[in-house]
């Protein structure tokens, strides 16, 4: 909620992101980050971005206040926390998403390789005058040339990758 808040009051208010990010000290891909939800202004950066859009912290926050908080910072600290929980979680799933495309990368090129040394090459004693024989026997040849040449690489990749996933997460 509180990026698409941003993004709304920024456009009410007729500003590019360029043009906040330099009211704000900041470069343009923060406030993008902003408006992406990939992250979150810290309270005194939230309190400067509320004056600049001319609103409140709770209203870019998505709530409504009836009455004035004593602690204001405690409260945006609190809720921004939150929030950074939230983007947290969402983060862990994404990084979780990637490792099982990965490992099932693995498996594949291990299933494939099983099922290539299983067929031994039997494709190449089929009788090639045979048009379809013939076009299957080389289509079943080029594949497995380009696998055997290809795979290693994209095996490896894999296992950086998950050994990297394991690192972050």
């Amino acid at each position: 909620m509180l990026n698409e808040n941003i993004k709304r009051l920024r456009k009410s208010k007729g500003l590019s992101q360029e043009e906040l990010a330099i009211k704000l000290n900041v470069v343009r891909q923060t406030v993008s980050k902003w408006e992406n939800g990939l992250s979150v202004p810290d309270s005194g950066m939230l309190i400067s971005l509320a004056g600049e859009l001319d609103t409140t912290v709770s209203d870019l926050l998505g709530e409504t206040v009836s009455e004035p908080a004593g602690d204001d910072l405690k409260t945006i600290s609190e809720k921004l926390e939150v929030i950074n929980l939230q983007l947290a979680k969402r983060e862990a799933a994404r990084i979780r998403t990637i490792r099982c495309m990965l490992v099932f990368v693995c498996v594949l090129i291990a299933v494939v390789f099983i099922a290539l040394f299983a067929i031994n090459g039997s494709y190449m004693e089929w009788d090639h005058s045979d048009p379809e024989q013939a076009i299957a026997g080389t289509f079943l040849h080029g594949f497995e040339f380009l696998f055997v040449r290809l795979a290693p690489i994209a095996l490896v990749a894999s296992l950086i990758g998950i050994a990297m996933t394991f690192r972050k997460g």
